[in-house]
């Protein structure tokens, strides 16, 4: 198993209860999107993964080694992050972007002076001409559209060659038909390398058409777990529409479809 979490959970300093005993298990290559209301607790599910947010308790197990102070850095250096906001440095290019996945991986040195060796940036720039950027590469980031700038997200993601790919909302930012490529080459990109994908979203028909198994999280807790083609669209949104009406994902869960 490549990742195993068990009774995780995240209460902020405001009260909120953002995890509430979640116990999530991912094996290697599987492309797994969590679904859920905006504050379900999708965000924090993932940045616990790879210690952006550090839970109160419960425990993390990365290819078979538990997360903790000392494994957290060889972790990170495994594992890929594109962000809902591109989280991009706008006065750098393209391809210095796409470099700053490298930084945990160089040394303290070559960070400070931002220097890369001659093999890192040609790695870079094949990552951008994987994402279909390689024109661009040179390019300040501020002047791309945001369907560019999150294929530029996606490129730092997969410099560092990562083993798990988290993606949090990555297309909430862009219009629908930029989000179906998003998506398309987030699962292309996972299938050809052998990464392992875990996508935030909270469009249906995205999470239908390009995942393998679908999480259900709803107040910090996982509600839904189960094969894609064993989930339907209606059913899907009848859980939504309980949600709405202030029921929980189980109780909705329970009502005939």
């Amino acid at each position: 198993m490549l990742l195993e979490i068990k009774d995780l959970r995240k209460v902020f300093e405001d009260g909120t209860r953002a995890l509430r005993g979640v116990d999530l298990s991912v094996q290697a290559g599987e492309f797994v999107v969590v679904l859920g209301p905006s504050g379900s607790g999708k965000t924090t599910l993932l940045r616990s993964i790879n210690g952006l947010v550090k839970a109160d308790s419960g425990e993390i197990k990365f290819c078979n080694r538990k997360v903790s102070a000392m494994t957290l850095p060889d972790l990170r250096k495994k594992t890929g992050m594109v962000f809902q906001d591109f989280n991009l440095v706008n006065n750098l290019s393209s391809v210095n972007n796409v470099l700053t996945g490298l930084l945990d991986s160089s040394s303290k040195f070559m960070s400070m002076f931002y220097l890369f060796t001659r093999e890192q940036k040609l790695h870079a720039l094949s990552c951008l001409d994987r994402v279909k950027l390689l024109d661009r590469a040179y390019s300040r980031v501020d002047k791309l559209s945001g369907g560019q700038k999150q294929r530029v997200g996606i490129a730092r993601a997969i410099v560092k060659q990562p083993v798990l790919l988290l993606a949090d909302e990555p297309v909430a930012s862009v219009d629908p038909m930029i989000a179906h490529t998003i998506m398309s080459l987030l699962r292309d990109i996972g299938s050809e390398f052998g990464i392992t994908v875990i996508c935030n979203l909270h469009q249906v028909d995205l999470a239908l058409n390009y995942s393998d198994r679908i999480v259900g999280l709803s107040g910090g807790r996982i509600v839904l777990d189960a094969p894609t083609s064993d989930v339907d669209e209606a059913y899907i949104r009848t859980i939504y529409q309980g949600h709405d009406r202030g029921l929980s994902f189980q109780d909705a869960g329970t009502a005939s479809c």
